[in-house]
């Protein structure tokens, strides 16, 4: 088990005892099976960056903090150098970057995409809000729903997240920026 994963497990299992919140409540709310919830919080399974955003939001905290294990304490501006964001690699092939993850009550969640050619098609996911992904180097296939676009570097797509998508790289290593809102 991957040492982040079992981290991040960890810290949504002690905030839910913490606040008498039952699994199959968690379960519930989040829309999945009590098993594949059970399977995210014994860090058995990896847990979708969007699951991440509804447990948090169930939780009542930033997303942050069950990514790093520490609360946001910027509420007028932070900056982030290039390369020093709170990196996840959420599977083989995915890793993200967060742009804000120390802003407090944020409304967005700026994130640097890498995905590696020939990694795994991504599990389709869904989520509240908006998105836009921006394409910055290379090409990335966005699954919406039943449709598929390839995006290349300087072209951008926005669209529902509630519809199930997701985004594979094409022909080489892509990095796209993608904004989510809450």
């Amino acid at each position: 088990m991957d040492t982040q994963i079992r981290q991040i497990a960890e810290r949504i299992k002690e905030l839910r005892e913490v606040l008498d919140i039952s699994m199959d409540s968690m379960a519930r709310d989040l829309n999945i099976s009590l098993e594949e919830y059970g399977q995210y919080e014994s860090g058995l399974k990896d847990i979708p960056i969007s699951t991440i955003f509804g447990i948090a939001s169930l939780l009542d905290i930033d997303y942050s903090v069950l990514l790093t294990g520490e609360s946001p304490r910027m509420d007028a501006y932070t900056v982030v150098r290039k390369g020093e964001g709170v990196a996840v690699d959420r599977y083989k092939g995915y890793h993200f970057e967060s742009l804000c993850s120390n802003f407090k009550n944020k409304v967005m969640e700026p994130m640097v995409v890498t995905l590696e050619e020939g990694a795994p098609p991504p599990e389709l996911v869904m989520h509240r809000g908006q998105e836009l992904n921006y394409c910055l180097q290379g090409r990335v296939k966005v699954t919406v729903g039943k449709n598929e676009f390839v995006l290349s570097e300087g072209d951008s797509i926005y669209f529902n997240p509630a519809l199930p998508h997701g985004q594979q790289a094409i022909g080489g290593t892509t990095k796209f920026l993608t904004v989510i809102t809450e």
